[in-house]
C-alpha cells in the first residue's frame, strides 16, 4: 500500500532480495513491513523550481550505509518518472530524511539502480 500525505509519502520497507555487489536491497512488496516516511517532496519541488501534483512512489530500493539510502522511483505524472536518493541518518543523530540526489526524465520501464 502506497499512501500520500501532503509532503511525506508513506511506503513500507521490506527489503527481500540483497544484490552483495552493490548492497541494494530489492523490495518486492509494498503491502507489509515496516513504514518509512519519505519527507522529500518539498526539497525536490525547491530543487526543480515547481510543484508536483502527482508524488507517488512505485518502487524502491534500500542501502545500509551509516544510516539508510533509499533509491524511489516516483510517478510525477503522465508518463514522467523520477528516480530519488534519499538518505536516513541513524537514530542517535536525530536528523531530518534528505534528498541527496536525483534523476529525472525517466520511464516507468527504467531500471531503478545505484546512482
Amino acid at each position: 500500500m502506497l499512501k500520500e500525505l501532503s509532503s511525506v509519502v508513506q511506503i513500507q520497507c521490506e527489503p527481500v532480495v540483497t544484490d552483495t555487489h552493490l548492497g541494494l536491497s530489492f523490495a518486492t512488496s509494498l503491502d507489509s513491513g515496516t513504514y518509512c516516511f519519505l519527507k522529500v517532496k518539498a526539497q525536490l519541488e525547491e530543487k526543480e523550481g515547481k510543484t508536483f501534483d502527482v508524488f507517488t512512489a512505485v518502487e524502491f530500493k534500500t542501502q545500509v550505509v551509516a544510516g539508510t539510502n533509499y533509491f524511489i522511483k516516483v510517478h510525477v505524472g503522465n508518463e514522467e518518472f523520477m528516480h530519488l536518493r534519499v538518505f536516513k541518518s541513524l537514530p542517535h543523530e536525530n536528523e531530518q530524511l534528505s534528498l541527496h540526489s536525483y534523476q529525472g526524465s525517466k520511464a516507468k520501464h527504467d531500471e531503478l539502480a545505484y546512482f
